[in-house]
């Protein structure tokens, strides 16, 4: 409990000196309790002086680039949450770069033999100096012994006691949520806690190389007969929780438009088959990179792209692959009544919104994107015009679209930097048009209806038994003992009982001391 209270200091005057604090204030001003707060732990310390120049959002992602791990991540986790922080900030922190000092070789070599076992450390040489660093892991190359022959590898390696120092930092984070979200009204609206408890969640995933393995190796899967379009293949015996081995990428990045030039690879292709591998993952596989910026990419001496870091990816289901495709190949067309039912189909809009309203307000949006010139036309911006029509017409909030959008846009810029005149909407319609007319092809439709039989079939011994769930469901709602609104989330609710309980600890801690007091004074 000390220790908390004791992290939960250190983070605030850590806040207040890096200029954090100061920042926030220019956003969104801050209670006047908070800010006497801040200014009182930050007392016989320098605070940092931030370039006034800047914006506020610029500045805040200098200070929490100042403030180490855990600050980054949440810098990136709220770049992603536009109805939290506004599109303004969410566009700064966008910038935001997990970039930091590496760790000695040395510690990553002791790392590296504990996690694989010395038998398989042994067939591991030449380990570089780290490549790259970023706040949660570092980079080295190396060459392995596999299947008797020498493998050039990359090996990502989890920086020491990340786990220890990040869970400790967020837990009094956490804890200062939940102090604040109670202390001030007007801040249960942000949910604070809930936004900690999801980083959390999505960090502790990302700090388990395993996952990022078995996200490549399924992206490896699904497009290795995607002719131009290579994933580095993962090497199991060397891969654990702490450590992350795949091929080497031999490739130009591609931001280097004039290297990629000389070794003779064709611009306007090259922008073509990204935004086509791109829409064939989400829409064919329902499972697509979505960190795809230059960074992460290289191209090698046949034109064929090679992506890197699967530490973020998206996944659509079945139906909003259709929704997906269905909205896109229909603004293609300009068939907006189209798209509305699309739309109604998908119980995305409420039944009863005017369905003539709606295509109209789609319309809205489509036509003037058509009345640009082709370089300027873009499937991201549009689906981005289309949830905020949505949210107009009480349309449900879809995360997973929300990351495909952001992605689109990443991966559009990205092909306009190799060929600005790029036609995203005739480089788009092939895709479409060719899983649609896959998902309506007689083939696919009998294997749904097998698949949708044999699932009836499976349920009817069951039958029974659920028709009295069901009636046993609603009486308890016509008594009014069945609330449905109720949260499924069972771990925040765990999290939120644990603060409780750690307030009550401190009241009652509180009162022990002061009955003490009286007693032996």
């Amino acid at each position: 409990m000390l220790k908390r209270i004791f992290k939960l200091f250190y983070i605030a005057r850590k806040l207040s000196v890096s200029g954090a604090i100061d920042t926030i204030n220019e956003i969104h001003k801050l209670p006047t309790t908070l800010n006497l707060f801040f200014n009182l732990i930050s007392l016989g310390s320098n605070t940092k002086l931030l370039d006034y120049q800047k914006s506020p959002g610029e500045k805040l992602c200098v200070a929490l680039q100042g403030m180490g791990t855990t600050f980054i991540k949440l810098g990136q986790f709220l770049a992603t949450r536009p109805d939290i922080i506004g599109e303004e900030l969410t566009k700064d922190l966008e910038k935001l770069q997990d970039k930091v000092p590496a760790f000695d070789l040395h510690d990553a070599k002791k790392i590296l033999r504990k996690e694989i076992g010395e038998n398989f450390y042994k067939n591991i040489m030449d380990i570089s100096e780290p490549i790259a660093a970023a706040s949660i892991a570092q980079v080295h190359l190396a060459k392995i012994k596999f299947e008797n022959h020498e493998k050039q590898v990359a090996i990502k390696i989890l920086r020491p006691d990340i786990e220890k120092l990040f869970n400790e930092e967020l837990d009094a984070l956490m804890l200062f949520a939940y102090i604040v979200e109670n202390a001030f009204s007007k801040a249960k609206r942000l949910k604070l806690v809930e936004v900690v408890h999801l980083l959390r969640e999505i960090t502790n995933i990302e700090m388990d190389l395993r996952f990022e393995a078995a996200a490549a190796n399924e992206l490896f899967e699904n497009t290795k007969n995607d002719v131009g379009f290579n994933v580095p293949k993962i090497y199991w015996n060397y891969t654990t929780k702490k450590i992350l081995t795949l091929d080497k990428v031999d490739g130009i990045s591609i931001r280097e438009y004039q290297k990629l030039k000389e070794i003779g690879v064709d611009l306007k292709t090259l922008a073509e088959n990204l935004i086509q591998f791109f829409l064939k993952q989400a829409v064919r596989d329902g499972f697509f990179h979505g960190d795809m910026h230059q960074g992460n990419l290289f191209v090698d001496n046949n034109g064929n792209i090679i992506p890197v870091d699967f530490g973020i990816m998206g996944r659509l289901d079945k139906n909003n692959r259709k929704f997906l495709a269905e909205i896109l190949y229909g603004f293609i067309q300009r068939d907006y009544v189209k798209v509305a039912e699309v739309h109604f189909q998908a119980g995305l809009v409420p039944q009863n919104a005017s369905k003539d309203e709606f295509a109209q307000a789609l319309r809205s949006v489509g036509e003037p994107i058509f009345g640009q010139s082709i370089k300027d036309i873009s499937g991201g911006n549009l689906l981005a015009q289309l949830f905020e029509i949505t949210e107009k017409f009480n349309m449900a909030t879809q995360p997973p679209l929300l990351l495909l959008q952001k992605t689109m846009v990443v991966v559009e810029g990205v092909a306009r930097k190799l060929y600005p005149e790029t036609n995203i909407w005739e480089v788009s319609r092939p895709v479409l048009e060719n899983w649609l007319k896959n998902m309506k092809s007689p083939k696919s439709t009998f294997d749904t209806a097998v698949k949708t039989s044999s699932e009836i079939i499976k349920r009817i011994p069951d039958l029974p038994e659920f028709i009295d769930r069901a009636d046993y469901a609603l009486k308890l709602m016509a008594e009014g003992k069945l609330n449905l609104a109720i949260g499924t989330n069972k771990n925040l609710e765990v999290e939120q009982m644990k603060l409780k309980n750690f307030r009550n600890n401190i009241i009652i801690s509180f009162f022990g001391i002061v009955i003490v007091f009286l007693l032996v004074f």
